[in-house]
């Protein structure tokens, strides 16, 4: 699924062609999105990391209708199909790549969706940090993607080995603890996952 992000018109119908659960991965991100921390905070800027056409930004602005978001993309043609579908005054969308230092913040909740696992785990454990290091005590960060599971059997989602890296979930979880989260799992089937960290007060 490495390239697919390049070519915003045909994105769409290869990601629901080769990823089945696309909708419901989706979905299952915004859900966790909307579910707040406890205590409550409310939610009133957010960072999504790799944003792509704007599928996943969507549905979680209207999660959260009196938030505002930056979103990130190292496609300057994606971008231009997310700024159609996203509304302006909410959403200020810039290139850049997931290596590269964040906004400053601080960020309430940062989601992503289908992005990360282009990192390998190094890179990932890093943005993990990065991403800790924007959020507020309470701050919650929503990660939807491929993942390798424990059962050979559930790979569904073909992977470019130039490309993707995915990792596993356990793998994840603890890069996730080692900067400074409360992680856990959300969602999971088969080959996808969403994985929810929440920021130690």
């Amino acid at each position: 699924m490495g390239q697919f992000y390049w070519n915003p018109e045909t994105y769409l119908e290869l990601m629901h062609s080769e990823v089945p659960d696309y909708e419901r991965l989706q979905d299952e991100v915004a859900r966790a999105c909307a579910v707040p921390p406890v205590p409550p905070v409310p939610v009133r800027a957010m960072l999504e990391l790799g944003t792509g056409t704007g599928q996943t930004a969507g549905r979680v602005l209207r999660v959260h209708p009196d938030a505002e978001l930056i979103g990130i993309d190292a496609s300057r043609e994606m971008l231009d199909v997310a700024r159609g579908a996203l509304p302006a005054e909410r959403a200020t969308l810039t290139l850049g790549r997931l290596e590269d230092a964040l906004p400053p913040g601080p960020f309430e909740l940062v989601f992503s969706a289908l992005a990360v696992h282009h990192l390998d785990g190094p890179a990932k454990a890093a943005l993990f940090e990065r991403v800790a290091a924007v959020l507020p005590a309470d701050g919650r960060f929503v990660l939807g993607d491929v993942v390798v599971p424990v059962d050979p059997a559930d790979v569904v989602t073909p992977i470019d080995d130039g490309h993707d890296k995915p990792s596993s979930l356990a793998d994840q979880l603890g890069w996730l603890e080692a900067a400074g989260f409360t992680a856990a799992v959300a969602w999971a089937h088969r080959d996808l996952a969403v994985i929810v960290g929440d920021r130690a007060a």
